[in-house]
């Protein structure tokens, strides 16, 4: 690959993957938002990485952007990096799940192959970091992922907590201080139709949670 993967490129094409996951294309307004850069910036950049040698996205001006072979692969090697990382400041250097993601986010630029390889292998080569999330295989491609909200949940329907969402510290205090956590079972108790509202029994729990769509949205589960 002749263009060189900057930092600042890793960032653009793990934002457009994960923008990209459900079937979409990533408009310039959200990876704006997600990077906090101006739209006018990302187009210019966006512009850069499709005219890449190879390109490392298809880009079309108001249909969005998508990535290339060469530029999923690049994404899923900085998000494997970030997940593994977490991994290891949480299960060998004893980081909260809540700490973890802003030093993966600086982390994960800058070791070595090597380094990766050694952590994977010290910590018995994962599939699931600290958040429930899938790490790519050491050959760069995703797991396939099952998983979907707890907000599809109805009453009596039971299931286990696979993933959440850990882009919010608050958040995830939260669920730790509620117990929903990955792998744990849940099982709805009842559902409002008007606000959807879930009330939630937490394996391990005596007292049910009562939940919103903000957290059930974020929360992942597979039945």
């Amino acid at each position: 690959m002749t263009e060189t993967i900057t930092q600042s490129i890793q960032d653009y094409l793990k934002h457009i993957y994960e923008l990209n996951e459900n079937g979409g294309s990533a408009s310039t307004n959200d990876i704006a938002a997600r990077l906090n850069i101006a739209p006018a910036s990302v187009t210019g950049m966006l512009q850069k990485l499709s005219n890449a040698k190879p390109p490392l996205v298809i880009y079309k001006k108001h249909q969005g952007v998508t990535l290339t072979k060469n530029g999923e692969k690049a994404a899923l090697e900085v998000i494997r990096h970030h997940r593994l990382l977490e991994s290891f400041l949480v299960n060998t250097l004893g980081y909260s799940w809540d700490e973890v993601h802003l030093e993966a986010d600086k982390l994960e630029h800058v070791i070595s192959e090597d380094f990766e390889a050694r952590m994977a292998e010290a910590l018995g080569h994962p599939t699931r970091d600290p958040h429930g999330e899938l790490i790519p295989t050491a050959d760069l491609t995703m797991p396939l992922d099952k998983s979907r909200p707890l907000a599809s949940l109805r009453t009596d329907e039971t299931a286990t907590v696979k993933r959440v969402s850990d882009d919010d510290p608050a958040l995830l205090r939260h669920l730790h201080e509620i117990g929903v956590i990955p792998e744990v079972k849940v099982t709805v108790k009842n559902y409002s139709e008007f606000d959807g509202n879930i009330t939630l029994q937490v394996a391990g729990r005596k007292s049910n949670v009562v939940l919103g769509t903000v957290i059930t949205n974020q929360v992942f589960i597979e039945k």
